[in-house]
């Protein structure tokens, strides 16, 4: 395999074949996010990616489970290729169950909803995508792209489509001034279209991002650990999924809250009731990121 750049992919990928398919992210701009800076977006050319698929296939052996093609956006590549690649993978790795990308609303709504089931049926399993927040304003701020009703959209039609939703919700990403409304907006975008997969994540400021700056001259304030643990409260508190998985699968997060909604619901506010006896001075600092 012949990797360009960083290359970055879910904890919950950890086990999965990664190959790239696209360097890069096409949207590039989020305030907080200081990944991809190093290359220039392209997508590859089918050619180079069934070239390192029958390399890995020469390198692991057939039995390979799980493919996560990389970089962020993947989901951009025209259907055609990624159906093309998608089959060629099936043909190096016959025991192949799953294929995984990042895509973030904006570019899945640029598939059609046909698009998407024929990507589904090719083998496409899941669709990791960062919304970050359902709270407009924040959306704005944080220079994400798409509005809480683009988010809604894309959801539903992945799931439409029959691929499952990772979808990811960034923890603190309003500050002290938008807490509750990105907590409560969030819940209400992410009960339209009850994803897989809810994965928490919790927002540090990372050096050289434009948020940063912010943070640095006060006009963002982070969130203590405990306005942490009651912005994702209220979160919890307010979702209406069916069948969603809430995730708190990373190491910056300041506890780990995790349950089936509806079911587990109680019990994940019990848990963060629990974190939020714990001493603000047993937590990291706010300011300390490992994202």
């Amino acid at each position: 395999m012949r990797y360009e750049g960083t290359v970055y992919r879910p904890p919950s990928e950890a086990y999965s074949l990664i190959i790239q398919a696209t360097i890069g992210c096409p949207h590039n701009k989020c305030s907080f996010c200081r990944m991809y800076k190093d290359v220039k977006f392209r997508i590859r050319p089918v050619k180079e990616i069934k070239e390192d698929l029958c390399m890995a296939r020469d390198y692991y052996g057939s039995f390979i489970e799980s493919i996560f093609f990389a970089d962020g956006n993947t989901i951009i590549m025209k259907t055609e290729q990624l159906l093309e690649i998608f089959a060629y993978a099936h043909e190096m790795f016959p025991h192949l169950k799953r294929i995984t990308v990042y895509g973030s609303a904006r570019f899945v709504n640029k598939k059609s909803l046909d698009d998407l089931k024929r990507l589904s049926e090719a083998g496409l399993k899941r669709v990791h995508t960062g919304m970050e927040s359902g709270d407009d304003i924040t959306l704005q701020r944080i220079k994400k792209g798409v509005d809480s009703e683009g988010i809604i959209s894309a959801g539903k039609k992945l799931k439409e489509a029959g691929i499952a939703i990772s979808e990811y919700y960034l923890t603190g990403i309003g500050g002290k001034e938008r807490t509750i409304e990105h907590a409560i907006n969030s819940a209400r975008v992410l009960s339209e279209f009850s994803p897989d997969f809810i994965r928490i994540r919790t927002f540090g400021p990372i050096p050289k991002t434009p948020i940063y700056e912010d943070y640095q001259n006060g006009t963002f304030q982070l969130l203590s650990p405990h306005e942490a643990l009651h912005e994702l409260r209220l979160l919890v508190e307010n979702l209406n999924c069916e069948n969603s998985v809430v995730l708190s699968d990373h190491i910056n997060n300041y506890w780990d809250i995790h349950g089936l909604l509806p079911r587990d619901k109680q019990k994940m506010l019990a848990e963060i009731d629990q974190a939020l006896t714990v001493d603000e001075s047993q937590f990291r600092p706010a300011h300390l990121s490992r994202l």
